[in-house]
């Protein structure tokens, strides 16, 4: 056998038996995860809070979504609600939807906002003039494409109260109805959860600061101490930009998991939902392009192993044909071992996040798509290349963004 199958056969190896070090690590890390990560649901074994609650949410032509949304608020058991929707400059008929669906139920107050300051974001200001608005003791800020079970709000409330939690805020489910959310949203999701597990995000003492945008719950009066939506509205993601606040108070901020309880629908097209993730991954790699790069590196090589581990089977399956048994034979070992590894613990990530599995077909796709995305935001990094979002445009500086 000449020495170039052989040091092929060698590298794809290799490259086989590191993807199974690293599917099993990450394996491993899940099943961790899973028993020590807070559920929505606890919240169900706690006694009900009568508190008032307003559910503020920032409408921009939500015509699509605002039905279902509005249903899944009027369903809440065991929760004293009111529903405050600001409709942010609409232009479509998100008002006569969401009045329709409505029905005339009292809890529901529509806002219309017809204006927004040059210096705030459009969603940023219109959850202020939401909660400036809002009557309740507590605020829970969601967005429009956001669908709720019928006890989110009263397990929600009920955890925050009987834990003094200053912001509560849940991992929710992504919805997969087009073939690129099964593709994409799973990598992207894993890696975001990488640089935010609950363990750390929930640790007492050294907390990592994090919050997700789509279901934030404060204390009114935290969040008014806090300065509200004014404190944050230079920050291209308001979510972390409060975790940061409140820990720099020394509140509390609970992550939990929802589970199945709220699903979100994020973005219409493949390059908005590439474009969203590029935004959030700029602010979670603290826009550090050397980090950024590096996720790029590490995001890639997720998708990829896989891929390697389906070559050296099959190489080493050929070799091992030709007389090299002992190098086929591992060659294979190492390939089997990396798809058994690797597709055990894709299984759990789909299954976990409500992901039709046959996507796990298309993860080296979906890797490389997250880790595109990571990469133009490095590139706007360094280029100085305005980010837009809620109607504004930013330059990304390595401290704060500066409106262009």
């Amino acid at each position: 056998m000449s020495p170039v199958p052989v040091a092929i056969t060698l590298i794809l190896a290799v490259l086989a038996t590191a993807t199974a070090v690293y599917w099993g690590f990450v394996l491993g890390r899940l099943i961790r995860l899973a028993r020590h990560t807070p559920l929505l649901r606890d919240g169900l074994d706690l006694p009900v809070v009568d508190d008032l609650v307003s559910v503020i949410v920032p409408a921009h032509d939500e015509a699509r979504v605002i039905e279902r949304m509005v249903a899944s608020m009027r369903a809440q058991r065991d929760a004293r609600i009111e529903l405050v929707v600001v409709l942010d400059r609409c232009t479509d008929d998100t008002l006569a939807r969401l009045e329709a669906a409505a029905a005339g139920d009292p809890r529901i107050r529509p806002i219309v906002n017809d204006t927004c300051p040059e210096d705030w974001a459009g969603k940023c200001h219109a959850a202020s003039v939401g909660a400036a608005a809002a009557k309740g003791d507590w605020l829970l800020f969601t967005d429009a494409d956001v669908r709720f079970d019928a006890d989110v709000i009263r397990s929600a409330v009920a955890i925050a109260r009987s834990e003094s939690i200053d912001l509560l805020s849940a991992y929710t489910r992504l919805t997969s109805g087009h073939w690129w959310e099964a593709v994409v949203q799973p990598p992207a999701a894993i890696t975001l959860l990488r640089m935010f597990p609950p363990d750390r995000t929930n640790h007492v003492e050294r907390p990592r600061s994090f919050a997700n945008g789509q279901f934030m719950l404060f204390g009114r009066a935290f969040y008014d101490r806090l300065g509200g939506h004014g404190a944050v509205k230079d920050d291209l993601l308001e979510d972390l930009a409060f975790a940061k606040a409140v820990h720099r108070l020394d509140g509390r901020v609970r992550v939990v998991d929802s589970g199945d309880q709220i699903q979100t629908s994020m973005y219409e097209s493949l390059e908005d939902l590439l474009g969203g993730w590029r935004r959030i991954f700029i602010e979670s790699c603290h826009r550090n392009i050397g980090r950024m790069n590096r996720n790029v590196v590490r995001v890639a090589s997720a998708g990829l192993g896989p891929v390697t581990a389906v070559g050296s089977l099959g190489i080493g399956a050929v070799v091992f044909s030709l007389g090299a048994t002992l190098l086929g034979g591992l060659a294979m070992l190492a390939g089997v071992a990396g798809l058994a590894l690797s597709g055990t613990a894709l299984f759990v990530v789909f299954g976990r996040g409500g992901m039709p599995r046959i996507g796990i077909l298309g993860w080296p796709i979906g890797c490389l798509l997250v880790a595109g995305a990571i990469r133009g935001g490095a590139i706007d990094l360094a280029r100085g290349r305005p980010v837009r979002w809620g109607g504004r445009a930013y330059v990304i500086e390595p401290e704060r963004p500066v409106r262009a």
